[in-house]
């Protein structure tokens, strides 16, 4: 088959199918991590937090699981392949959570609306891949890497399981999946979770989807005849990459990153023509805009700092479970409320 699609080719396509679930999922589901925020923060529901909970417990049990069997080579992703800095990490999650409650969505939240026609998300988008770009190889380059330089693990995996296997003796498939089904208990703890089949359907299918990629690019890494990155889905650098392929498509290949941003757009075209919610929408207030395309920026810079945003580390390096993934998903958390807080009250004190 490689022979055939070529290596470029194949592994667009298997992010693409993964993006198309997670796509499928954003507007099927309501899967959204910002949403979920809001929804803990202000409607005192916590359905689509269970939700992360439920799909990261998939994702990790099927990830270790594929890796035990030897289709997934995860200890070659960039998430246990290089050295955790905890700093990057709390850093970079409050700047790319803060800017998230000011744009009004994460990158992959951002692409489900676009996928369902809103024209303002277009603009977070375009303004968010800019920001990660000046800061992977732009001029913010050389202060990322004097501030948050990035070395290889060597050898020292900064994973949960295998820090508490070099601890106690035990292997790391039980370890991960000890803590993959605890974090499924917890989700199905709620009843008004167990009784949603629909966040539990799309929870597990945003699970596999992010299996899915590590398996595929295991496979073509494996299999094929270029020299191919083990990796799963992230949105915030991906977005850059796709605007840069879509204007240098003749001297620049395909990636998996492209596939997964153009797969999601189609999951979530296709989703929000099924529910019937697909209507074109643009920004009317210029003070919004300029908020939204500012938080733009933070994201993109913060995504690249932590190495991830709230599905790159949220999911893909949960589904790994680096050291990396908790630390943060909590600062992300604590970033979204700060900027909810501010847009909500202006930091009033509390009555």
């Amino acid at each position: 088959m490689l022979d055939y699609l070529g290596d470029p080719l194949a592994i667009a396509l298997i992010g693409a199918f993964g993006g198309l679930l997670l796509g499928l999922a954003a507007r099927m589901g309501r899967f959204c991590s910002l949403g979920a925020i809001e929804d803990a923060l202000y409607a005192g529901d916590g359905g689509r937090l269970r939700m992360w909970a439920f799909a990261i417990g998939i994702a990790v049990i099927a990830t270790y699981g594929a890796a035990a069997i030897g289709i997934a080579d995860i200890e070659e992703s960039h998430y246990l392949a290089l050295g955790w800095n905890p700093l990057a990490s709390i850093l970079g999650g409050l700047t790319f959570g803060y800017g998230m409650a000011l744009a009004g969505n994460c990158g992959f939240g951002a692409l489900a609306r676009v996928g369902g026609g809103d024209f303002r998300s277009f603009v977070i988008l375009l303004a968010m891949g800019l920001a990660a770009y000046a800061t992977i190889s732009g001029p913010l380059a050389a202060l990322r890497v004097a501030l948050f330089p990035v070395y290889p693990a060597n050898g020292a995996l900064p994973g949960l399981p295998q820090v508490l296997s070099q601890a106690t003796g035990l292997s790391v498939l039980p370890l991960a999946m000890i803590v993959g089904a605890a974090l499924m208990a917890l989700a199905l703890s709620a009843r008004e979770f167990r009784r949603s089949a629909r966040m539990v359907i799309w929870s597990a299918v945003v699970g596999f989807a992010i299996v899915s990629g590590w398996i595929g690019s295991t496979w073509v890494a494996a299999t094929g005849f270029s020299a191919m990155p083990i990796t799963s889905h992230t949105f915030a650098a991906p977005v850059g990459e796709t605007m840069l392929y879509l204007m240098t498509a003749s001297g620049r290949s395909l990636s998996f990153g492209v596939g997964s941003v153009a797969g999601v757009l189609a999951g979530a075209f296709i989703g929000s023509l099924i529910k019937g919610h697909f209507r074109w929408e643009a920004c009317e207030d210029p003070r919004e805009l300029r908020r939204q395309i500012f938080g733009a920026v933070l994201m993109g810079i913060g995504s690249v700092v932590a190495i991830g945003c709230t599905v790159g580390q949220g999911l893909s390096a949960f589904s790994v479970l680096a050291l990396s993934a908790p630390v943060t998903a909590a600062a992300i958390f604590a970033g979204a409320a700060l900027g909810l807080r501010q847009l909500i009250t202006g930091f009033l004190p509390a009555e």
